[in-house]
């Protein structure tokens, strides 16, 4: 029985991420980033009670990237998709189709190509995870930005304009050439070489965890001074500690 209770944590990160396209699609943010940052939750909980049970299976792998695809791939891939969308404004049918802000009528609905660019964080997650699943080197560490994580970084462009309404941020959010500019950041972290240190602790002690440590508590002085701004930052600095960590791990 026991062994059913990851997978079971597993699904209702999935159930999560089905309701958060579904705010997604109706460009309800806040209520799609509750649902994605609630699938996170148990995405992190999963694993960790797989271990400790020790019903780790090839099944529960599977799942647990399925699950991700949706709630950390396709959520915020439509979260950019509407950010885009919102950049161009009102637009009119041009059936010169000369360029990325052009619409193109197909089956009596109306496209922007422009938004469908965020779409490739989507693509880009699939491909991260399919990778991720027959990689026997990232046990301990990440390689890449994790899907979670990205999905967070993401969803925190609506929520910064929702809660903190900061006339600059928000001109910076809503400006085309910001959006497209993290999609492809997104897209290329997601996929990269660049090790980046996992939060799973084997041990307690200080020593063998200063970086994790330390992370957490800028994790938890930064959200709490500048709130969802936070996160772009916590990102950066997470690539950052983690670079620096792999440095000093060599000397």
């Amino acid at each position: 029985m026991k062994r059913h209770i990851p997978n079971a944590l597993t699904l209702l990160n999935l159930f999560c991420g089905c309701i958060g396209v579904i705010y997604a699609v109706n460009s309800n943010f806040v209520t799609a980033a509750f649902f994605v940052f609630l699938g996170v939750f148990f995405d992190f909980f999963d694993g960790l009670l797989a271990r400790k049970l020790k019903v780790q299976s090839e099944l529960g792998l599977q799942l647990d990237s399925l699950a991700d695809l949706i709630t950390s791939g396709l959520v915020p891939g439509i979260v950019m998709y509407k950010l885009l969308e919102l950049t161009l404004g009102e637009v009119t049918f041009d059936s010169s189709y000369g360029s990325w802000d052009t619409v193109i009528s197909w089956n009596g609905l109306e496209y922007s190509l422009l938004p469908l660019l965020g779409l490739f964080i989507t693509l880009a997650s699939a491909y991260r995870l399919a990778n991720f699943n027959i990689d026997t080197e990232q046990q301990t560490y990440f390689k890449g930005l994790p899907t979670p994580a990205n999905a967070v970084l993401i969803l925190s462009l609506p929520l910064i304009m929702e809660f903190q309404n900061n006339d600059i941020l928000n001109a910076i959010i809503l400006n085309k050439w910001f959006l497209i500019a993290m999609t492809l950041l997104s897209c290329y972290l997601l996929n990269s070489g660049i090790k980046l240190f996992a939060l799973k602790f084997k041990t307690f002690g200080f020593k063998e965890n200063a970086t994790r440590y330390i992370f957490v508590l800028l994790c938890i002085v930064l959200l709490i001074v500048l709130q969802f701004a936070a996160i772009p930052l916590l990102t950066l600095l997470y690539i950052i500690m983690s670079v620096l960590d792999n440095l000093t791990s060599k000397f």
